[in-house]
């Protein structure tokens, strides 16, 4: 019995000692056939993100390489940046232009598009629908057929000419997908949470506040970063809107620069200016990328 138990085991070790080999052999074949199944991937993205890249970086290099007839002739340097600083009024009252414009865009912008989406998602009231519907439409209108009514309407209430006017322009072009965008992001979260807050004893604006607010932070980090990039990098609205040289916005100061001696443009302040508006657009996308996603993904993710 004991020598028969003993062969079994002895049949039973040998039999697991050659099939041992067989899982790392297994995993290596998964490995490499995973491998295999997602280099053209990496390989699409590696060639797109180059593709998206090289225009900057062929802008950053050039900003600091020489060209002839730039302040910047000989060597590499930064000539075109002080160029580009000691413009008209200088470039940091254009990048102050700019930061206010783009900052009440934004502050405007997560107000009335959190109101908004809160009350299209959570309340049932007539016409609800229809006046949704309304509000995305104004996504279907040219952008530059309503400038020339609004600059009308901005003189009559007394805003021409102002960065408040700029902001409040570019706040009404931002308003539709933002709302949009926290509608869903609202319609993501379970109305529970809010029935429970309500049950004990908060009304719907401390609801909103306490509970939902940090549920949909990342819808509002995405609505905030849209504004943002949407007010920083805007021409057109700026270029119609104001009139002083010295309320003029970053994009518009560059385009401005590009051809203020005798119609020769000026390369290598333009791509000193461009580098200068890229750097905080780069920055912020690259420290709110996180919350740039979720907030995308939570219509996607809801229930």
């Amino acid at each position: 019995m004991v020598t028969e138990s003993r062969s079994r085991s002895t049949v039973a070790g040998g039999s697991t000692s050659r099939g041992a080999p067989a899982g790392p052999t297994r995993s290596r074949g998964v490995t490499i056939a995973g491998i295999a199944l997602r280099t053209p991937y990496w390989v699409f993205t590696g060639a797109v993100g180059l593709i998206f890249l090289a225009p900057l970086l062929w802008t950053a290099v050039a900003s600091v390489a020489p060209h002839a007839g730039t302040n910047q002739v000989d060597g590499w340097g930064l000539g075109n940046y002080e160029t580009l600083a000691n413009y008209q009024a200088g470039i940091w009252r254009y990048l102050a232009n700019s930061t206010v414009v783009s900052l009440l865009t934004v502050v405007l912008t997560l107000l009335v598009s959190l109101l908004g989406g809160y009350a299209f998602a959570r309340f049932r009231f007539p016409g609800r629908n229809i006046l949704f519907l309304l509000t995305l439409a104004i996504l279907m209108v040219p952008y530059a057929t309503l400038l020339i009514p609004l600059y009308v309407l901005l003189n009559q209430v007394g805003l021409q000419n102002s960065l408040v006017g700029v902001a409040l322009v570019l706040t009404m072009f931002q308003l539709p997908f933002a709302t949009f965008l926290m509608r869903i992001s609202f319609e993501a979260v379970p109305r529970e949470l809010d029935e429970a807050a309500m049950v004990d004893g908060c009304s719907s604006f401390a609801a909103l506040w306490r509970v939902l607010l940090p549920a949909v932070k990342p819808g509002l980090i995405t609505v905030g970063l849209f504004a943002f990039l949407a007010a920083w990098n805007d021409f057109m609205a700026p270029l119609i809107l104001i009139n002083d040289s010295e309320r003029m916005t970053l994009p518009l100061a560059v385009s401005n620069l590009r051809g203020q001696v005798q119609g020769v443009v000026d390369y290598g302040a333009t791509e000193a200016g461009v580098v200068v508006l890229a750097l905080p657009c780069i920055v912020l996308f690259l420290l709110l990328q996180r919350h740039y996603v979720r907030g995308f993904m939570s219509g996607a993710l809801k229930g």
